[in-house]
């Protein structure tokens, strides 16, 4: 007997997306292995996105449309398309790239026993041209196996990622001061690990109403005072050591030393947090495009200030 396809749910978060959303969406059902369902939360969108979406679902019933009467942002529209989906894999999906026909196909073959998966992306212009710049040229793109290559970033986007339902209950409630694929990385790497295909599967457009792109952290960051962006890492460390399980030992002691010492200015609690990112310098900054030397003056680097 031929094997049942698989039930995948892909989830989108639009917003003012008209100009965008139709070749994503035809993407979308061109793949190889097509989705079981397709759920699209709007965020209060004012242009023709509901137009758009409202037409596709009367044609195919696998679309579901959910309405968020005031904006709540991407994160938020995220975590509820994720609790709507019904299947026991999951896939975000923006509304402004395009994906390879064979995208969920290729991140379900590599999937294996990790609870997720992702690709590289090539990053694209507003009018879909190649940048000529990938994803893992900008940072570097790996299987993340240890929680500790979260603490201060990292560069596992939800765009192109696989994962399975289970993942979504851990990560609930989502906070909001991390992104949503932030969280799940995270979260997948205390349970199970994040697999990296090799392979670019998604075309990332960058354009100026990016709700995020890959050029703009920096951006974000600046438009934040230094109080507020240190303000912001302190509460995220804390996060990150609560949410890490119990059962992974060292992960947690580490977290614990850096939570605690972080909010603290005092010589001994500088100390003891550069000689923690010291001993763990490349798990804790395997995803930034650093040599050997310039690992070793971030650490010393936070003797004086904390990476916000």
């Amino acid at each position: 007997m031929p094997l049942s396809p698989p039930d995948i749910s892909v989830v989108i978060a639009t917003y003012n997306g008209e100009r965008y959303l139709k070749p994503q969406i035809e993407s979308i059902l061109l793949q190889t292995i097509p989705p079981t369902e397709i759920i699209v939360v709007d965020d209060a969108s004012s242009d023709g996105t509901m137009a758009i979406l409202n037409a596709y679902a009367t044609n195919d019933s696998r679309f579901r449309i959910v309405i968020n009467e005031q904006n709540t942002g991407y994160i938020r529209s995220f975590e509820k398309g994720m609790q709507y989906a019904s299947c026991s894999l999951i896939a975000l999906s923006d509304q402004d790239d395009i994906w390879m026909p064979h995208k969920l196909e290729t991140l379900l073959t590599q999937m294996g026993g990790n609870i997720a998966v992702y690709s590289d992306s090539i990053l694209v212009d507003e009018n879909g041209n190649s940048t000529g710049k990938k994803m893992s040229d900008i940072k570097n793109q790996l299987t993340y196996h240890n929680c500790l290559m979260y603490t201060i970033g990292a560069w596992a986007p939800g765009h192109a990622m696989l994962f399975r339902k289970d993942l979504v209950e851990k990560c609930k409630p989502f906070p909001t001061i991390v992104t949503h694929d932030f969280w799940l990385g995270f979260v997948a790497a205390c349970y199970g690990g994040i697999a990296y295909v090799n392979e670019v599967l998604v075309q990332y457009r960058q354009h100026t109403t990016n709700a995020i792109g890959a050029n703009t952290h920096q951006t974000k960051k600046q438009k934040r005072t230094l109080k507020e962006r240190n303000s912001i890492a302190c509460r995220r460390m804390q996060l990150l050591y609560e949410k890490c399980p119990a059962s992974l030992t060292t992960q947690k002691k580490v977290l614990e030393i850096l939570a605690t010492t972080y909010p603290k200015n005092d010589l001994i609690s500088r100390w003891k947090r550069m000689n923690i990112f010291f001993r763990y310098r490349d798990i804790i900054l395997a995803y930034k495009k650093k040599s050997a030397f310039m690992r070793i003056l971030f650490c010393m680097k936070m003797f004086f200030k904390i990476d916000a």
